[in-house]
């Protein structure tokens, strides 16, 4: 990815001060999704990136991580597979509980999406805690999948996701396109 993509993709994310509580600064990504030019530069370097490590499936964490992969699978000719809150797919699932920062939450895959021989790309838009991230990677594992990365509009450095990643990556790339 140029400098210019990067600069391109930071432009068009806007900074929404105190929300959704006060003291946090929200990184809001609808000006880059509103933005033709801004989105395909963003779908075309996760592309790259699926492309280059040999994912043959493309997983999109709920919610904004849906809306990042369904275009880059399309782009790159492989399937998407929603990753979602527990309780809202239908049919036999795959669940993974983990720790949020004040309780636990669970997310879920449909259990004949992923199998043996299946190279999985994670794509979401922000990496803050790394606590969806590190689930959604257990959770391809349990489904006998292989974990080929995670790539992230964004990584929130200060909050230490990568460090917590890091042994669930178990060897596997991460790629923020943007560090804050």
């Amino acid at each position: 990815m140029t400098l210019s993509t990067q600069e391109l993709l930071l432009s068009r994310i806007r900074d929404v001060a105190d929300y959704p509580k006060p003291g946090v600064m929200f990184k809001d990504i609808t000006p880059l999704l509103a933005d033709p030019v801004a989105f395909t530069a963003l779908t075309e370097a996760f592309t790259e990136f699926c492309v280059r490590h040999g994912a043959t499936k493309i997983v999109g964490l709920e919610a904004r991580g849906f809306i990042l992969a369904a275009p880059v699978a399309v782009r790159a000719g492989m399937g998407f597979i929603p990753v979602r809150k527990a309780g809202k797919l239908p049919g036999a699932t795959l669940s993974q509980a983990y720790e949020l920062e004040y309780g636990t939450a669970e997310i879920e895959v449909h259990a004949e999406d992923l199998s043996a021989g299946d190279r999985v790309m994670v794509i979401d838009d922000v990496l803050a805690t790394g606590g969806t991230a590190e689930a959604s990677l257990e959770l391809i594992r349990r489904a006998g999948a292989e974990v080929v990365g995670v790539a992230v509009l964004m990584e929130l450095g200060f909050l230490g996701g990568r460090a917590r990643l890091e042994p669930a990556l178990a060897g596997a790339p991460l790629e923020a396109l943007i560090t804050i």
